[in-house]
């Protein structure tokens, strides 16, 4: 499992609504709790509304997501063009709202195959 995609699952265990314990996800995900201290922090800075500590446990308090959707590339294209102009945006929290919505957008794209 990739570092992404481990994301991408803690954030699916955490739609449960429920505190969920550092040592709990690491066994259930085959990793340290350290690394799921980092993975917390990592997720709260893309602006996941995750609360909790070590010790204590995490949870998910305000599920936001959208359903999901398949785009062309075309709309693929213009959103990225509109979150280009967002980042510029003189209001610091559209800039960095439309910084942060661009890094997840970036993250949930297939990887482009390597050319060998």
């Amino acid at each position: 499992m990739t570092r992404d995609e481990r994301l991408q699952q803690i954030i699916a265990i955490l739609r449960d609504g429920k505190m969920h314990r550092a040592r709990d996800l690491s066994a259930r995900l085959g990793v340290s709790e350290r690394t799921i201290w980092r993975d917390m922090a990592e997720i709260s800075a893309y602006g996941v509304p995750v609360e909790g500590e070590r010790g204590v446990g995490y949870i998910l308090r305000r599920a936001m997501g959208l359903p999901p959707m398949v785009l062309t590339t075309e709309e693929l294209a213009a959103l990225d063009h509109l979150l280009t102009l967002a980042e510029g945006n003189t209001d610091p929290r559209i800039a960095a709202g439309a910084a942060s919505l661009a890094t997840k957008i970036r993250l949930a794209l297939p990887r482009a195959p390597d050319a060998t």
